[in-house]
């Protein structure tokens, strides 16, 4: 099994179950499903929610441990600004942001692209950010066996801004530091640069 790809061919009987129950939800919900601006929306929905969690037909940690190098690098590596889709698990409405990754090698080095793979995974089934935050944090620090890891995600939730509360322009942050990175020093240092224009 291919341990990361975004997934373009899906499996025909899971496809067909969830398009006839997003039909019966249209029909539920006082729409004509027979309607022709609806005729292939059930489809349609379902590949979207099979594409938007496939991440539980994912490794996190394989995907990390087909690119580890050797490398006496030790000093804090960071990616910033990585784009974020998830689903809200109470609503299974999106929340977007992006997250902010820090390591510090202990004689391996991982390649760059596979951090914002690894969020990819954990994105890409239901989830509440926090316990996302964590679930990158745990992947890393236990995969790669930094001498520190930290991670930082914001985020805006469309559970409260199309629904509830209705608060348009609310941020929530969440965070995780393991080893080095809980020093006040250190943890200083990974927020002033993700928080610093460096152009």
């Amino acid at each position: 099994m291919a341990q990361y790809k975004n997934l373009e061919e899906y499996n025909i009987e899971v496809t067909n179950e969830v398009k006839e129950r997003f039909s019966k939800i249209i029909d539920e919900i006082g729409e004509d499903v027979d309607r022709e601006g609806l005729l292939k929306t059930p489809e349609r929905a379902a590949k979207a929610m099979l594409f938007l969690t496939q991440g539980y037909q994912q490794n996190a940690a394989e995907i990390l441990k087909g690119a580890m190098f050797k490398e006496d690098y030790d000093d804090m590596v960071i990616i910033k600004d990585i784009e974020l889709y998830s689903l809200c698990e109470h609503h299974m409405l999106p929340f977007f942001g992006k997250a902010h990754i820090a390591y510090i090698p202990n004689g391996h080095i991982v390649g760059l692209s596979k951090i914002p793979r690894i969020v990819d995974v954990f994105a890409r089934r239901l989830q509440v950010q926090e316990r996302l935050t964590h679930d990158i944090l745990e992947c890393l620090n236990d995969t790669l066996k930094p001498k520190g890891v930290a991670v930082v995600i914001e985020a805006s939730h469309m559970c409260m801004m199309m629904r509830g509360v209705q608060k348009q322009n609310s941020v929530t942050t969440t965070s995780g530091f393991r080893g080095q990175f809980e020093k006040i020093e250190t943890r200083n240092e990974f927020l002033k640069l993700i928080t610093s224009d460096l152009s």
